[in-house]
């Protein structure tokens, strides 16, 4: 999340002085490569972040967004460097970021309760035992053994 609110504030601000062409060098490769489309948003809770970026992007006549190693990336080590010691006058604080949550699918798995006084490693333990399948065992429960 930290890499995205950071792409976020520098695409704002390049918005904010009126950039209409902007090149972008991220060391954050999934950033890269998810903002880009060429890889997928596994964590759903990162996406509302991925589409603001989207949106952002849109804004521009120009965008290119290049990857490059941590250990090249100097210019943007620099930055971060400089931005942290600059006193800014007429904002001491970053307005935050909104970012709406919406509907996200969820997933569940119903498992029922057996009621067996034995526990729950008996039928592996009996069939090691004896190389037996439990006697009501269905297909589904042989081969899960």
């Amino acid at each position: 999340m930290v890499e995205y609110e950071a792409c976020i504030l520098g695409l704002r601000l390049s918005i904010d002085m009126k950039v209409q062409e902007l090149l972008v060098i991220k060391d954050a490769n999934h950033l890269v490569h998810q903002v880009l489309g060429e890889w997928a948003m596994k964590n759903t809770k990162i996406l509302p972040y991925l589409h603001y970026v989207q949106e952002l992007i849109k804004r521009f006549t120009k965008i290119q967004i290049k990857h490059v190693s941590r250990i090249q990336n100097e210019f943007e080590d620099a930055l971060t460097t400089l931005s942290s010691i600059i006193q800014h006058p007429d904002n001491n604080f970053i307005f935050p970021i909104p970012i709406g949550m919406h509907k996200q699918p969820t997933y569940y798995a119903h498992v029922e309760e057996e009621i067996d006084e034995n526990l729950w490693f008996h039928d592996i333990k009996e069939y090691l035992a004896k190389r037996e399948y439990p006697e009501h065992a269905t297909h589904t429960q042989k081969h899960t053994l």
